[in-house]
């Protein structure tokens, strides 16, 4: 198909122009170029050769008046993807809808990246509307990626054996490093050690006192009932009688002494009976009955009897017999050494002559051994087991 030209200077018409180029037509051959009109006037004034030029002119006419066809262009085949969209080989783009791309244009495509096709300065111009006038930093997720990419794209060296070595220095602990390791790891471990140390004292401890206890208790109440004991003398760490306080709801077994080991550290509340902590026992006409017990840890039986207030009810059960105690005083804090408070009358207990009377000692404040809580009672009621329970212990 013939382009578009300008027209000439000499031409009046657009007819006038020249037409180049007719060796395309089919069966035609010229050896120059033709101008209509004037032209083949001009051309035509020597009448020998008019009536061929005219021939020719005809001829030249006929094909002019003919429409131009165009020759055929074979569509090329419409693009189809491959079936693996996920293949990394390389790949025409896929057309838009409703076109086709030529061969000749997949080169041309804007690729899927996102780069500016054209020249240095539409790259530039790009460049400043995404990032602004200078271009823009670079966020750091981006930055990072870039030199992690380039990174990865350096060629790995091989090391020589002394920066092999200085290297492997570099990496091995300094004596600091592996002191302040340590010194974290047996702190680690003395925590550890102390919170098991705490568990078993706070709670294992009474886990196994309470089922001591509980066992001696059944004991004494099958053997009372079976008659294997008698009332008299007592081997330490054996137990004779049972303590109970309703209002703590503290059922217990009292033995003979007030060993850790062999007593108190069972859950079982400790009788004053040996050397000049020697005291009386509860069917004695006279003399104070005095007995020690765990406020914490080990069954912790007297952990609450600073709860205790005047004209509560405390009541010893032996083999044949009930004994009930009123309350009647408290010291809440005296020395460990005031053995003065499990005495026969008392001098801080309100006690004005001997009679029959109840101590019940054990350690203060909470959780420390450091000074000894003192409740007095006096007893109120001495009743045989044939007259069935006191009423401080009936429902």
């Amino acid at each position: 198909m013939t382009a578009l030209r300008p027209e000439r200077e000499s031409a009046a018409s657009y007819g006038q122009e020249p037409y180049e180029g007719y060796e395309s037509y089919e069966g035609y051959e010229a050896s120059g170029s033709y101008e209509t009109s004037g032209a083949f006037e001009e051309w035509n004034g020597d009448s020998a050769g008019q009536q061929g030029q005219q021939g020719q002119h005809g001829a030249y006419a006929a094909a002019a008046e003919e429409p131009y066809v165009p020759p055929l262009v074979e569509e090329p085949e419409r693009y189809l993807p491959p079936v693996d969209d996920e293949t990394v080989a390389l790949r025409i783009p896929e057309p838009p809808p409703g076109g086709s791309i030529l061969p000749s244009d997949a080169s041309t495509a804007t690729p899927a990246t996102g780069t500016t096709p054209g020249g240095r300065a539409a790259r530039r111009k790009a460049a400043k509307r995404r990032h602004g006038r200078h271009g823009g930093a670079r966020t750091m997720s981006e930055a990072s990626e870039g030199a992690e990419e380039t990174f990865a794209d350096a060629p790995q060296t091989p090391l020589s054996r002394v920066e092999a070595r200085r290297q492997a220095r570099a990496r091995k602990a300094s004596p600091a490093v592996v002191a302040s390791r340590a010194i974290g790891e047996v702190f680690i471990t003395t925590g550890v050690l102390m919170l098991l140390f705490v568990t078993y004292q706070l709670w294992w401890t009474n886990v196994r006192a309470h089922a001591a206890a509980d066992k001696e208790t059944s004991t004494l109440q099958n053997d009372w009932a079976s008659g294997k004991r008698a009332p008299g003398e007592f081997e330490p760490g054996q137990g004779f009688a049972i303590l109970d306080i309703p209002k703590l709801d503290v059922v217990v077994p009292i033995a003979e002494g007030v060993s850790n080991k062999k007593v108190l550290d069972k859950g079982m509340v400790g009788h004053y009976s040996e050397g000049k902590l020697k005291t009386a026992m509860p069917d004695a006409k006279t003399g104070n009955f005095a007995l020690a017990g765990h406020r914490n840890t080990h069954g912790e039986p007297f952990r609450y009897i600073n709860r205790l207030t005047k004209g509560d009810e405390v009541v010893v059960e032996t083999q044949d017999k009930y004994f009930v105690y009123k309350i009647t005083s408290t010291l809440p804090v005296t020395s460990p050494s005031n053995t003065s408070v499990i005495g026969p009358v008392p001098p801080q207990s309100g006690f004005t002559k001997p009679g029959r009377y109840i101590t019940l000692t054990t350690c203060t404040p909470e959780f420390t051994s450091k000074y000894r809580l003192i409740v007095w009672g006096k007893m109120v009621e001495e009743r045989p087991r044939s007259k069935g329970k006191p009423d401080a212990l009936v429902e």
